[in-house]
Parts: structure tokens; sequence; C-alpha cells
């Protein structure tokens, strides 16, 4: 039987895991399974970039974290060599370099996680993780609504200028209908004299 001390010191682990947990937007379930130092060192070194962590925890302390969050569902995903990924801000541009980690790793997968609060499968993750980021689409809501206020200052325009070039001709007719009647009425006035 394991001694007090180890059962205090996982208890504290598990402790310290859940409340990383709490506070985390993403939690992510990875087989690191085949990844060799190099590729390990630059996946951490990218997810360190976006605030995020890649650990090595067991799964029986991962598991009891989980469970001391009320986490369910993510208990079948706990076998064999796991990673947990955890980012407590932007829970998409870590998901993503997983995602692009686990395409050019070919033993690197994703097993599921929780984004958000809810638990996820590997398939919504990476549906999520193909997702243009949040800037690519915020400069694409910019364009599609500067290009909508682009046509509606071009109709206007239109509209300016078919107003300008009818009040033209209608001031052109009126200056001419005037002096046709300023013709008509000379003569009438030199043979009234």
């Amino acid at each position: 039987m394991a001694s007090e001390k180890i059962l205090n010191q996982k208890k504290e682990e598990v402790k310290n895991l859940a409340e990383k947990m709490k506070n985390a937007k993403l939690i992510l379930l990875t087989d690191y399974r085949g990844i060799n130092v190099t590729d390990d060192t630059n996946l951490r070194r990218d997810l360190r970039k976006v605030n995020a962590t890649c650990t090595i925890i067991k799964n029986n302390i991962t598991r009891r974290a989980l469970a001391e969050c009320k986490i369910e569902g993510l208990e079948d995903q706990l076998i064999g060599p796991t990673a947990v990924i955890m980012c407590e801000e932007d829970y998409l541009e870590a998901s993503k370099i997983i995602y692009k980690f686990s395409k050019d790793n070919d033993y690197y997968k994703i097993k599921g996680g929780v984004i958000d609060g809810k638990v996820m499968t590997a398939e919504e993750i990476i549906t999520l993780a193909k997702l243009p980021s949040r800037d690519v689409l915020l400069s694409m809501l910019a364009g599609a609504l500067l290009s909508n206020i682009s046509k509606v200052a071009v109709a206007l325009n239109e509209v300016k200028k078919l107003k300008e070039e009818s009040g033209e001709n209608v001031t052109v007719a009126v200056e001419t209908s005037n002096a046709e009647e300023a013709k008509a009425e000379e003569p009438a006035e030199t043979t009234a004299e």
C-alpha cells in the first residue's frame, strides 16, 4: 500500500490540476506516442506563444481532476499516454496549433476535450480548429461591411448624378422656354408701337 506521504502528494497534484482545469477555457487530451524531442519542443514553444501549456500527467490523476471539476465523458479517452493541453485565453488558436501538429505527425491524435465547459469529441474540436482565426473572421466581416457601404455610396452617387442631370435639363428647358417667351413677347411689343 502506498504511504500516506505519496497519497498526499497525489491528492495535491489532483487539486492543483483541478484548479487549473476550472480556470481553463480549453482542455485537450491528446495521444502523444511517437513524438521526438525536437517536435515536442517545437509544439510546446508554439503553445506558449498563445499562453497554452502541454503537460504529461498520469491518466489516474487526470481522471480524478476531471471528476473533481464535474467534467464527465472523457474517462474513455484516458487510455495510453496522454498529454493535457490547457489554455485560459483564446482556445481557438491553441486548438489550431494542436490540429496542425496532429496533421504533421501521424501518431499524434486528438482524443477529446473541453471547450468553455462543454465536453467535445475529437471531430468537433477538429471542426473548430479548421475555422479561420478570430482576426481573419473580423477582417472578413469588415470587408463585407465595407463592400456593402461602398455599394450604397456608389448608388447614392449615381442618384445624385441623375438628379443633377435631370436638374440641368429642367433648368435648360426652363431657360429655353423663357427665352422663347421673351422672343415671342418682343415682336408683339414691337408691333404694338
